[in-house]
């Protein structure tokens, strides 16, 4: 129902709504329009407009649709993985996609320092960034501690990069604040493009794919941030290996 175009072309109040959606699925053909505007934080007519956008006729109409949707969907089945790893790699080569990662890397290639949070799972592909950009030249940190000596006092040529998969991590959200504060410049790397992580860094990417919850635990896939990590180190090798008198960047 939400296309990778259609989710594309949203804008931020469009978001808002949308994520709203995803988080109250279950809730959604219960939900009066004043209640879902409220919830996201927009007036009736702008979930009107919404509405229509994506094809309703209006918003008991997209209820409908939405309720169908979801009666659609399987994801605890090995076919709903397969449909979410072939939904992301065909969005991989989409324009705004790579813009984004470039960006990014055009901020990372000039800095003398490159430090990673996250937490929970995010945590460990943040120490896994870390070492693989390590791994190309490009030396990185992973930290836990904001208040580390080395990190009272940063520069602008100093990038952090900021791992969330809802881009609402309280604890992300506080180092990424105290990192910025200090002189930072930040990037994220979120499913959420209108989440706080990603409204309050330089460059975000954000990947755009479905978020499964059980058991009330995230199990949605990071196979995506590898990807954009993966992407962003190579580019940095091949920098370094065209140019070989490129300094690296170490503490």
């Amino acid at each position: 129902m939400f296309t990778h175009e259609l989710l594309a072309s949203f804008n931020e109040l469009e978001l808002s709504i949308y994520n709203c959606i995803i988080k109250n699925k279950d809730r959604i053909s219960h939900m009066t329009i004043k209640e879902l505007a409220d919830e996201a934080h927009v007036s009736t007519a702008t979930v009107l407009r919404f509405c229509k956008k994506v094809g309703c006729e209006g918003y008991s109409h997209f209820k409908l649709r939405y309720k169908d949707y979801l009666n659609t969907q399987t994801f605890d089945s090995g076919n709903s993985v397969e449909t979410t790893f072939k939904g992301f790699v065909s969005r991989i080569d989409s324009k705004d996609f790579q813009d984004s990662i470039e960006e990014a890397f055009q901020l990372i290639k000039d800095s003398r320092r490159t430090i990673f949070i996250g937490i929970g799972s995010s945590g460990i592909l943040g120490k896994y960034g870390a070492r693989y950009f390590s791994n190309v030249g490009h030396f990185s940190l992973y930290v836990e501690d904001p208040f580390l000596p080395i990190l009272q006092d940063l520069t602008e040529d100093t990038i952090t990069i900021a791992l969330s998969e809802s881009g609402a991590t309280q604890q992300t959200i506080y180092l990424a604040n105290q990192m910025k504060s200090r002189g930072s410049l930040l990037v994220s790397i979120t499913n959420n493009a209108s989440s706080a992580l990603a409204k309050m860094s330089d460059c975000s990417v954000t990947y755009h794919v479905p978020e499964i919850m059980t058991n009330n635990t995230n199990i949605t896939t990071q196979v995506p941030v590898v990807y954009i990590l993966e992407t962003l180190a190579m580019k940095l090798y091949l920098m370094h290996a065209e140019n070989p008198n490129t300094n690296n960047t170490f503490f």
